[in-house]
C-alpha cells in the first residue's frame, strides 16, 4: 500500500472489510440454510470473495479491536423482532461498509474503490430481490 492513507485509515478500512464480508455472510447463510435459495446464497458468496484487496494481511498491522471506542453493543444491536430484521441490519451493514471502503480508496486506487462500488449495487439489487420479490 502507498502512504496516501494513514494508519489511522487503514484501521477504517480494515474494520469495513471485515463488516462487509460479516454482514454478507449472516444473509448469505439465512438464504442457504433457512431458504435454500442457491441463486441467491450463491450471489451473495461470489460478492463475499469479491470483499477483498491483495493488502489484506497487511492490514492487520493497524487493526487495535482492543481499543475501539464503540466496542460495547448497543441496545439497539441486541433486539432483533424477526429474521427480516436481521436480514435488513447485516444487508444495511454490508452497504454502508462498502461505500466507506468505495470512498476511502478514491486516495489511493481507483480499482479498488470501482469494486467496492459495485458490490454496493449488487447488494441494492439483491435487497430488493430478497425483501420484495422472493416474498411475493
Amino acid at each position: 500500500m502507498t502512504n496516501q492513507l494513514s494508519p489511522e485509515l487503514f484501521r477504517v478500512i480494515d474494520a469495513n472489510l471485515n463488516r462487509l464480508k460479516e454482514g454478507i455472510r449472516v444473509v448469505e447463510d439465512i438464504m442457504r440454510y433457512r431458504d435454500n435459495n442457491k441463486e441467491i446464497s450463491t450471489k451473495l458468496k461470489l460478492l463475499r470473495h469479491k470483499s477483498k484487496i491483495k493488502e489484506s494481511i497487511e492490514l492487520l498491522k493497524y487493526r487495535d479491536s482492543i481499543n475501539d471506542v464503540q466496542r460495547a453493543t448497543i441496545k439497539s444491536e441486541l433486539n432483533r423482532p424477526d429474521i427480516d430484521s436481521i436480514i435488513i441490519a447485516n444487508l444495511k451493514r454490508a452497504q454502508e461498509s462498502s461505500r466507506v471502503l468505495e470512498e476511502l480508496y478514491k486516495l489511493q486506487s481507483i480499482e479498488y474503490s470501482e469494486n467496492f462500488k459495485y458490490i454496493r449495487y449488487e447488494l441494492y439489487t439483491i435487497e430488493k430481490e430478497i425483501l420484495i420479490e422472493t416474498s411475493e
